[in-house]
Parts: structure tokens; sequence; C-alpha cells
């Protein structure tokens, strides 16, 4: 397998999956942008697993690689919302041109390929609204991310039609877990804490997220390349809907603080309401379920492992901390 993508978050966590369910050769392909870490990838056997250093858009090479390789799993992307706000142009690089360079190298070869996406293609919905994202509905991207996840989504699907590419899709809701950068919401919170510093809430909070620990998304997404339909997509989640206040405050209480030692701050523009995934057809058709549907049991492992691996964080934190400084943030 080549997993593009692969030092970073879900990538990463994916690569470690692999190695310990299953007997898969892998080959990781990742830029090492600051959001990829050698760290995520230490102490993997070398017989089973390879690091190339590269970029996606770098068509020489990508081609070289997904010729070497049977499966393709696509999770190389740029993915931070407020870093698309301050900067779209690498999400572009990334997102539309690499994806559009990884599928002319898949096309020529007749490999397999795995798409990972998100679910923000779908814009958001209303806190009150009872109805979950599905496989059917409408994509409405809100960002500079999102828009070119849609547009990385929409050229999979159009050469899967025009070229039979032998392709899937997952369209997956927020990960949480080991591994991932200070800047995302749930470890931020957790090193600010860990370093003293007094965490940071955007607006009041209310924003819902569906939260799926990483180790199920890469169950799932294994689950899709062994047994889902080529051409299909599949929406994966856990049914993990909270709001960014009350994750906060599960945080803070968790470890031991007042449940209201927070900060309030600015809400960044056009922050999306609501995600909520409706995960049937990958649960109905390929029979996959959640290790981790109790989410504050998947939260407690998390905020343990970073407790205990504090020198894979810490060389992130104060470069990221003054980023939002300088944001207000």
């Amino acid at each position: 397998m080549l997993v593009t993508g692969a030092a970073g978050f879900i990538g990463s966590n994916f690569v470690h999956y692999l190695v310990a369910n299953t007997d898969v050769i892998v080959t990781v392909l990742d830029k090492f942008t600051y959001a990829g870490n050698a760290a995520s990838l230490a102490g993997l056997p070398e017989n089973r697993v390879t690091v190339v250093r590269g970029d996606i858009c770098d068509a020489e090479l990508v081609d070289q690689l997904v010729r070497a390789n049977d499966v393709v799993v696509h999770y190389a992307a740029e993915s931070h919302n407020d870093n698309s706000l301050h900067d779209p142009r690498p999400f572009l690089d990334t997102n539309i041109i690499g994806t559009y360079t990884l599928l002319e190298a898949v096309r020529r070869y007749e490999k397999r390929l795995h798409h990972i996406s998100t679910d923000e293609v779908y814009g958001d919905l209303e806190l009150d609204d009872p109805n979950r994202f599905t496989e059917h509905t409408p994509y409405n991207p809100s960002s500079p991310y999102s828009s070119t996840k849609a547009g990385s989504d929409l050229l999979v699907r159009a050469w899967v039609r025009s070229f039979d590419l032998q392709a899937t899709i997952s369209n997956c809701s927020n990960n949480y877990g080991p591994r991932q950068h200070v800047e995302k919401f749930i470890p931020r919170q957790i090193t600010n804490i860990l370093t003293g510093e007094r965490p940071k809430l955007y607006g009041e909070g209310l924003n819902v997220r569906d939260w799926i620990h990483a180790d199920d998304h890469s169950s799932a997404v294994l689950r899709i390349i062994e047994a889902g339909r080529l051409g299909e997509t599949y929406l994966i989640g856990a049914d993990g809907e909270k709001n960014n206040k009350d994750v906060l405050e599960l945080i803070l209480t968790s470890m031991g603080q007042p449940a209201d030692a927070y900060d309030h701050v600015v809400d960044r523009p056009g922050h999306d309401l609501r995600y909520a995934i409706d995960s049937t057809k990958l649960r109905e058709e390929l029979g996959w379920q959640p290790a981790f549907p109790d989410f504050e049991r998947g939260l407690t492992a998390t905020i343990d492992w970073y407790r205990e691996n504090e020198a894979w964080w810490r060389p992130q934190k104060a470069e990221t901390e003054a980023k939002y400084r300088e944001q207000g943030q």
C-alpha cells in the first residue's frame, strides 16, 4: 500500500493500525510540512514501512511510487480551516493539483485508490435540525479548505466515471486521538492545560462536531478497501455529536480542573454550526462498528497519550500558540 500524507495525524494512525492488524507492506509518501511529524512513524518496523519524503504534486515521483504498489490510500491534504482563511493557495496546490497528479498515475497503472475526505464538504446543519449528512447530501462547502476537499472528491468521481478508475471515497467526521497536531481543537485544549495555559473557546462554543476516534476511522477505511463497492462513497461516523463547549468542559474536568477554567475568544469567520454523520450505509453494507462508541472513554485515552508523550507535542506548542496570539485567538 502507498499511503500519502501518512506523517500527519490520521494517516500515521492508519499506518500504525495496518502494522498492528495486517501483514501489508506500506510505503509512506509525505511532504513533511509543519503538520507532518517523523516522530509519528517512529518505532515502526523497517521491513514493513518505508518512508519517502516528497510532494504529491511531483508527477515523476508519484508515478514511480504508484507503479510499485497495489493500493493507494490518499490522506495527504492541507486540512486546517484557520490556515485556509489566512492563505488559501497551499490548499489549492495540495488538495486539487496533488489529487489530480495522483489520479493520473493511478489511471495509468490501473491501481486501486481510496480517497480520504471530510464531512465539511457538505457545509453545515442547523443546531436543531434532526437530519444528518448522508452519501446523497449535496455539497455546500464554506471555507477554502472544505471547498478544495470538495473539489478533490469531485475529481475522483469524474475519473471513476470517465476513465473507470478503481476508486472509493470516504467522508469522515472529526477525528481525535494520538498524534494530532496541537493546532487542532482537542489537543490544543489538552496541551494548554498541561502547560498551565487557559484553554480558548471560539464564541459561545455551541458549534457541534461529530467526533470519532482515529482508530475507528482507520478500521473503517481498511474495511472499505477490503469490501467496498468500487465507485461508491461511504460516510464514516461513530454517533459522537457534542458541542465544543461540552467537549472543552469534559477535558477540563477529566484533567482535574474547574469546568469553567477557560477564556472565550472571537469566533472564526464562517464557522460551521453543526456536522453530523449518518454511517448507516457503512455499517449495514460492510458490517463495520466503532470500537470507541463511548466518546468519554476515547477522550480519556487521548488525554493519557498527551500526558505520556510530551516529547512528541512540545516542539510544536510554542510556535502554534504564537500564531494563535497573532490572530487574537
